[in-house]
């Protein structure tokens, strides 16, 4: 974190001074991430205070679009964040935030450090309006009790107007107080002729005052026979109860990302020139730097051990829940923590080029993108509140001959229960809770509309090679001359393998180490041909003072075999000596343990499964028969995958592309969604809408699972909103819904559908296959 990045927390609150600070190009990197293709061109994101509803994100985004310079914005209610695309040719980062300052709210650069501060001042500040409201609450209810309960002359007039001054005076800091941001919300919006959701609730918190306190100060007036400072209070309690409430669970729902975002550390301690460490800020890291982490510490940058073992926690960055070891050599990510011992890493990514980097930009995101039906609900949201406006005045019109109180009453319960926070939130709150059950279990969503496109999938297409199959090989069968055991044979290959880099043999090297009792042989004068094989002089661990023998393994024309070799499917590496041919390792490509039973289970829900792959059609069968997949084809080009693909299409299916995303980017950006598995291409140029960062391919049925369980809950949230207005409405305008109880069923309407949706963010107990256990 920069000094101007603090800087305007530091200075007053809204100051053109603060924002400037961030004008320097040097403090932009930290919220903000240059276009690859227009250096001009800039992604900003950042959080949005203030903002309380759908129609508040509309008018943020109103206000962004109208500056010059800003390209797009996406705003969500949900998320409260924003992300803005901007030209540093045509403004400033002070430019676009001053207008979303001069909109009524205010704009905070996303990791800016007192932003968790902020909120927890804000949500100390909920929290004592509400108490103060439930206090007063509670005496008010005491002092309009007797006039609920008592007979005609038990109440002498001085004692009523006694217990109405007394309720008066308690109701006195729940307006002052515990409403102060709905009417200051109301009045931002009044200003500049807009309409939020507040706007109705404090119409209705100011008629029932005012109605009341005409009662109070003349008893004998129009308004007079009776006062409502109970129901005021009640149903003031009701509200802030339930949005506190919906903002702590909407801030557990989309926690993820925060949670991400924290992880790396403020410094470093990085060697200097005369050897020592030294702690400097993470921004001045560069390439080539040597760091020393501590047991405790995250990595501040992605590199590779030079000195020392330890164990690493990847959790929120691939899903891995167990600590993962890593070695010299190993390489380590940014954003996960060293857990075991103090390790120096030599640094190869910094900045926007680690895989935190750009995790945290995926995620930002999709935080920030909006489904089609939040879309729907946000484009709906002005037009309801001014039909709430309308009804209630025509409510209050149709009520006031009969009695001017009673009409003013029913109109405030017209404004409270239809205001639409809870079919506002319907979508966002469980497609939110969703992305993050999935970015904790190792699968991160590009955009939320992707969890729609998901639902809807019949038909799932799997490449083959890095995607059903492991980067690496395995050792299927060993075939040697009849004077040679299989284990001397597989000792002797995996002494000469152990000295190449080749993948054939670190299959050779890995399937020795998973054999006990192997005999020991050691090799000496070993040469390696780059791609053919490797001869060395081995002997047997008990000849000590032999010389050794001279063997080759690799491929028949490198262990120079003319005679007949084993006819087998797949890559053979041989093994030679002097007199000949010794021994066939048959390799062949290492299939997911957990194909077969994700298959079956995409198959037992209805799901249609293909293969396709651009390697040799008997090894794509193998794999397909292997795997239990009936459709399988190979020898595809990219642009086969394609037609394929459309074929599919054609013929009504909605289909998922499951690729490594190194050679398959056009068949994953043409289907309807798309899985890339994050640790074969860069996160930043991959086509997908979902990024599996674990490799494990359960986690494209646990996604699929979970974008149905998401489908669902939308629709009880959807259907429950919009009972609740369908049974709730007539009963304001027919006056049997008193001011309280809208108060009550408006909280308790979005409180069940944040709570609804908060099902989908519980924590996977046992990988992605349990993740939609909800």
């Amino acid at each position: 974190m920069t000094a101007a990045t603090l800087a305007p927390t530091a200075l007053a609150p809204h100051s053109a001074a603060a924002l400037a600070l961030l004008d320097d190009p040097q403090e932009w990197g930290a919220f903000s991430r240059a276009d690859r293709h227009d250096p001009a061109q800039w992604e900003s994101s950042v959080v949005i205070e203030g903002m309380h509803c759908a129609a508040c994100s509309l008018t943020v985004e109103d206000a962004l679009r109208q500056v010059p310079g800003v390209v797009s914005a996406q705003v969500s209610a949900a998320s409260q964040r924003a992300r803005v695309v901007w030209s540093s040719t045509v403004v400033q980062p002070s430019g676009w935030m001053q207008a979303v300052q001069q909109a009524g709210y205010r704009a905070v650069p996303a990791n800016d450090v007192f932003a968790s501060e902020r909120r927890r001042k804000a949500s100390r500040q909920a929290l004592w309006r509400w108490l103060v409201a439930g206090l007063c609450m509670m005496q008010v209810m005491m002092y309009a009790w007797p006039a609920y309960v008592a007979q005609p002359g038990d109440l002498s007039s001085e004692m009523e107007q006694l217990l109405r001054w007394a309720s008066w005076v308690l109701t006195l800091p729940v307006v002052l107080f515990s409403c102060g941001p709905f009417f200051k919300s109301a009045l931002r919006d009044v200003a500049q002729l807009r309409i939020s959701m507040d706007l109705p609730v404090a119409l209705g918190m100011v008629i029932t005052f005012v109605v009341s306190t005409a009662g109070t100060f003349d008893p004998q007036g129009i308004f007079g026979r009776e006062v409502y400072f109970d129901s005021l209070t009640m149903f003031v309690f009701f509200l802030l109860t339930g949005r506190w409430l919906e903002l702590r669970l909407r801030d557990r729902t989309a926690g993820a990302l925060e949670a991400l975002m924290n992880r790396l550390p403020d410094s470093v301690e990085r060697q200097t020139a005369l050897g020592e460490f030294e702690r400097v800020a993470v921004r001045r890291l560069v390439p080539g730097d040597l760091v020393r982490v501590l047991p405790g510490e995250a990595f501040a940058a992605d590199g590779v051990v030079e000195q020392g073992s330890t164990l690493v926690d990847e959790a929120l960055l691939s899903g891995e829940s167990h600590p993962l070891p890593r070695a010299v050599g190993a390489t380590v990510v940014a954003g996960s923590h060293n857990l075991h011992a103090t390790v120096l890493v030599r640094v190869t990514e910094v900045g926007d080029s680690t895989r935190f980097a750009q995790i945290v930009a995926l995620m930002e995101s999709a935080s920030t993108t909006k489904p089609r039906g939040a879309l729907l609900a946000d484009r709906l949201a002005k037009p309801f509140l001014l039909a709430v406006l309308a009804a209630a005045a025509l409510a209050c019109a149709w009520w006031w001959p009969h009695d001017p109180g009673h009409a003013l009453m029913v109109a405030v319960a017209v404004l409270v229960v239809t205001c639409p926070c809870a079919l506002s939130l319907a979508t966002p709150a469980a497609m939110l809770a969703a992305a993050g059950t999935l970015a904790r279990a190792g699968l991160l969503v590009r955009n939320l509309p992707s969890l729609e496109a998901l639902a809807a999938v019949d038909t799932v297409v799997f490449d083959k090679t890095g995607t059903l199959t492991r980067d690496a090989m395995a050792l299927q069968a060993v075939h040697t001359r009849a004077s040679v055991a299989r284990a001397d044979a597989v000792a002797m290959a995996s002494a000469l393998a152990s000295h190449s880099l080749h993948p054939a043999s670190k299959a050779l090297v890995q399937a020795a180490q998973r054999e006990s009792g192997l005999p020991q042989w050691t090799c000496a004068a070993v040469q390696e041909s780059a791609g053919q094989g490797v001869a060395g002089n081995l002997r047997h661990a008990s000849d000590a003072g032999a010389a050794g023998q001279p063997m080759r393994l690799g491929s028949a024309g490198f262990c120079e075999l003319t005679n007949a070799l084993p006819v087998q499917q797949g890559l053979c590496v041989h093994l030679s000596d002097s007199a000949g041919w010794v021994a066939t390792f048959v390799l062949q490509e290492d299939l997911r343990p957990e194909v077969p039973a994700v298959v079956a289970a995409l198959h037992a829900q209805g799901v249609q499964v293909h293969v396709l792959s651009g390697d040799r059609p008997e090894a794509v069968l193998r794999v397909a028969e292997q795997s239990g997949i009936a459709q399988a084809q190979g020898g595809c080009s990219p642009a086969d995958k394609l037609a394929y693909l459309q074929r599919l299409q054609a013929q009504g299916h909605t289909v998922a592309m499951v690729g490594d995303g190194l050679n398959d980017g056009p068949v994953l950006a043409g289907a309807h969604i798309s899985f890339a598995f994050g640790q074969a291409v860069p996160l930043a140029q991959a086509q997908s809408d979902l990024v599996v960062m674990g490799g494990r391919l359960d986690a494209v049925l646990g996604a699929l699972q979970l974008a149905r369980k998401t489908q669902r809950i939308v629709r009880q949230n959807l259907w429950w909103a919009l009972a609740y207005n369908a049974a709730c409405v007539p009963l304001a305008v027919a006056g049997y819904l008193p001011a309280w109880l809208a108060g009550l069923g408006m909280a308790s309407s979005s409180l069940l559908v944040v709570l609804n949706a908060l099902r989908l963010a519980r924590v996977p107990r046992s990988g992605p296959l349990n993740m939609v256990e909800v």
